[in-house]
């Protein structure tokens, strides 16, 4: 779409705001020229081997190719969903990424989810340098062109062999087929590294624009490019910030600016549309704005690239000098391998084979996504208002509390409670900034966080916290979508869209999962209300989460959507992924187990131990037949879906039920099938949404999941390896260790816990605190004895009958 001058004047306005200290970047390029001579170094020896060379960054980016196990996704035209994992270079919720771009999401989303890369894709377009969450999001992107180039978003794409492609924590790299071009990227803590290694040739290009949102792009000296992207619509994904600094290792031999005006909604009127190519000039605004830069290159010439990003200008030039100038980049890729090396030391795992371990470590590096820091403490930033802050302690970003919430937090809680009281101050903070807590998609998690520390023993100020977490569920003004009619009903009601709701239907209220997903916030806001001696309150927050009774329909025996009026919603099929209608990206069947605070209270709605077994039964055993497509719902085993949030408790439930057995088996088989059992040994199903669906395998494969993370509690399951040691963040160590243990012997025998008989199928942080070692004996067939006394069933909101 051509700029309108409204918005071409927002451009010039932002370039005239540009503060004095970017002019400043001329002088870094005038004596801060990136000595190409560091490049060419000796390489750096690589450390000794260690664990964290068993991950491999690019699990997670690979489609599930068995028809049983994906349904009937994808939608046509669309790619099946494949993890949404980035391989690109970076550190531990690293603040910057290092990416390469295969899908060109200018121009469409091909799996409804603007992501970057996906396994299969032949071609490469470009490589990001940070920039936004998600890196098809990312801005500038980065694209090394030997020759011709064209002007986005027609990107000179290049197939690459997937022969040459390396992904290892801190460190990417590839060969360009089409322009005899080597690709390596890595990351500091504040910028990204992108190292080409071009042919001989007067026209090694390297191409800079802002993606489709354009901004401001200007050319400083012979050295450096800035810039800065127009704000998008939704400026909290950008939480590198708009601006950026990109410096070059030696001087260009030339240059140009450029921007594109494509037709409405992306499409052009001719081909791409009108689009403005300049040699020589330094500015440029619009859409695509961009600049590319020329070098005269013999065979085996390195032209290095360090970017970094900013909520201003100065910001980012900050984070750039904050790293330093050394731009020798093998140490750069060392010094990211041993800061991962150094958190995967903290768990070691024997047995199981080789691609177990590999997977291990991979989604064990998958789960420190997010959230991601913004500054260490003393730094700068800018807060919610656009205000400079100095950082007092290490200031962290959001955390997506939907998706890595359920059990992402309970990984960080046991390895790194030091970070999490950070990431707390940081959720505080942003609130006392906001007027509400963050909330993060849909439901009201934060809770499970602050309730989930303190039942842990994680030292703070929870009666601040308790402030604002208490607003988010009091104040129908707040972020708690429909709260007036949750608090009044104590349940939301659903709108029947017009016609078919199937294929899902995206703009409903998702009434159902709505009031299920508060009942959930409610009860462990009353615990910490509990704690804090508020009794009135904790009396009225445990009463609401009894709220999930209300949209329990014993007729049919599932949870199921009313209009305002209180009445049934009718057709009912719990089969169908409704999405956003009644449920939210999920069916009936998924949904129906979304009470993990009152486990047992859903048992007594299905009619006691035997009749919740017989369901479970049903569930992971009943064909998945939807005529309605979800993106999410792949990695199936029955009705279950591993892909997406809203049921990956479920194989835990057993616990509740006395037949743990049963979670024994389902976890070694979703672990084994969900996981990498694509032909590139690579594929995750469904998303992993920022860490969720990597931190599901890492807890299960070591053998316990925490089903309510706001409690203290972990569901044992079944270890894959023979001895976990995993070293918590007070000093103390957990071991499990499992003998007799094989793909066979997938069944608990017996029990010990620190040398004493163990007969519970669960077991709560306060006994691994200091420290513990759980043996488990196996074999290959179920004990069905041990875990089945409801005296030894875990802890519920509501207490079992007797």
């Amino acid at each position: 779409m051509t700029p309108s001058p409204a918005r071409l004047r927002r451009h010039r306005s932002l370039k005239r705001g540009w503060p004095a200290a970017l002019a400043s970047v001329v002088a870094i390029a005038a004596v801060v020229s990136l000595d190409l001579g560091y490049a060419r170094d000796a390489k750096l020896q690589p450390s000794a081997k260690s664990v964290v060379d068993l991950a491999n960054p690019l699990v997670g980016t690979a489609p599930l190719d068995r028809q049983e196990l994906i349904g009937n996704s994808p939608p046509p035209g669309e790619l099946l969903y494949s993890g949404m994992t980035s391989p690109g270079a970076s550190l531990p919720q690293s603040s910057t990424e290092a990416a390469p771009v295969n899908v060109n999401a200018d121009l469409s989303y091909p799996a409804g989810v603007d992501t970057s890369y996906f396994y299969g894709q032949p071609t490469m377009f470009g490589f990001t340098g940070g920039g936004a969450t998600y890196g098809a999001r990312a801005a500038p992107m980065i694209s090394p062109v030997v020759g011709d180039w064209t002007v986005p978003p027609d990107y000179k794409a290049s197939y690459y062999d997937k022969a040459t492609e390396k992904a290892s924590p801190g460190y990417y790299a590839v060969d360009l087929a089409t322009f005899h071009t080597r690709v390596e990227l890595t990351a500091t803590r504040w910028s990204s590294m992108l190292r080409f290694t071009f042919p001989a040739s007067h026209r090694s290009n390297v191409v800079v624009n802002l993606r489709r949102l354009g901004g401001d792009v200007e050319v400083v000296g012979d050295h450096t490019i800035r810039g800065v992207a127009a704000a998008g619509p939704r400026p909290e994904r950008d939480s590198d910030g708009r601006y950026f600094v990109a410096e070059f290792s030696r001087p260009f031999a030339q240059f140009g600016s450029f921007h594109a005006n494509p037709g409405e909604a992306g499409h052009s009127h001719g081909l791409l549309g009108t689009s403005d190519v300049q040699a020589d000039r330094r500015t440029v605004s619009g859409s695509y704005a961009g600049a590319y830069v020329t070098f005269d290159t013999k065979a085996g010439d390195q032209v290095l690239v360090r970017v970094a990003h900013g909520r201003s200008a100065a910001e980012a030039e900050d984070r750039l000098k904050a790293d330093g100038t050394d731009a020798n980049f093998d140490r750069a890729r060392e010094q990211a391998r041993s800061e991962w090396a150094q958190l995967f030391d903290r768990v070691q795992v024997t047995g199981g084979t080789p691609k177990q371990r590999m997977l291990f470590y991979s989604t064990l590096y998958h789960s420190f996504a997010s959230p991601r820091l913004l500054a260490h403490k003393g730094q700068h930033f800018t807060d919610a208002h656009g205000q400079d802050q100095i950082a007092s302690y290490n200031r962290y970003g959001p955390v997506p509390f939907w998706d890595t919430g359920r059990n992402q937090i309970t990984l960080l809680m046991l390895l790194d409670p030091k970070v999490v009281q950070d990431i707390m101050q940081s959720e505080l903070d942003a609130a006392r900034e906001r007027g509400y807590m963050n909330t993060s998609f849909h439901g009201d998690h934060a809770v499970f966080l602050y309730d989930g520390a303190w039942q842990r023993g994680i030292d703070f100020d929870y009666a601040a916290a308790y402030e604002y977490l208490r607003k988010n569920a009091t104040d129908p003004k707040g972020p708690r979508g429909y709260l007036a009619e949750y608090m009044k009903n104590g349940w939301i009601s659903d709108i029947v869209p017009p016609g078919n709701p199937s294929p899902p239907y995206a703009a409903g209220k998702a009434g159902v999962a709505t009031t299920l997903e508060y009942a959930w916030d409610d009860h462990a806001l009353a615990d910490v209300a509990r704690r804090l001696g508020k009794t009135d309150d904790a009396q009225m927050f445990e009463k609401r989460a009894a709220n999930y009774r209300s949209a329990f329909d014993p007729s049919v025996g599932f949870f199921r959507g009313r209009t305002e009026d209180g009445k049934w919603i009718s057709p009912f099929d719990p089969g169908e992924p409704y999405y956003n209608f009644m449920m939210k990206e999920g069916s009936g069947w998924s949904t129906l187990w979304l009470v993990p605070h009152d486990v047992q209270g859903l048992i007594d709605l299905l009619g006691g131990r035997v009749a919740f077994n017989a369901k479970l039964d049903a569930f992971f055993s009943t064909p998945y037949t939807a005529k309605g497509i979800c993106r999410d719902c792949t990695g199936l085993i029955g009705q279950y879906v591993q892909g997406n949030q809203p049921d990956q408790q479920a194989a835990y439930l057993y616990a509740w039920g006395g037949e743990p057995w049963k979670t024994q088996a389902l976890t070694r088989r979703i672990l084994s099938d969900l996981y990498g059992s694509d032909a590139s040994g690579y594929a995750y199903p469904g998303m992993d949404d920022q860490g969720s669906t990597s931190s599901w395998y890492v807890l299960s494969a070591m053998g316990f999941y925490p089903v309510d993370p706001s409690t203290p509690d972990y569901i044992i399951g079944s270890p894959i390896f023979d001895k976990v040691r995993l070293h918590l963040g007070n000093g103390k160590v957990l071991e499990i260790d499992a003998r007799n243990n094989s793909a066979k012997n997938m069944y608990i025998q017996s029990a010990t816990l620190n040398g004493k008989p163990w007969t519970k199928p669960w077991f709560s942080h306060a006994d691994i605190a200091e420290g513990a070692t759980l043996v488990l004996t196996m074999g290959p067939t179920p004990n069905k004895a041990w875990g089945a006394d409801p005296h030894d069933a875990p802890p519920s909101m509501s207490a079992a009958k007797q």
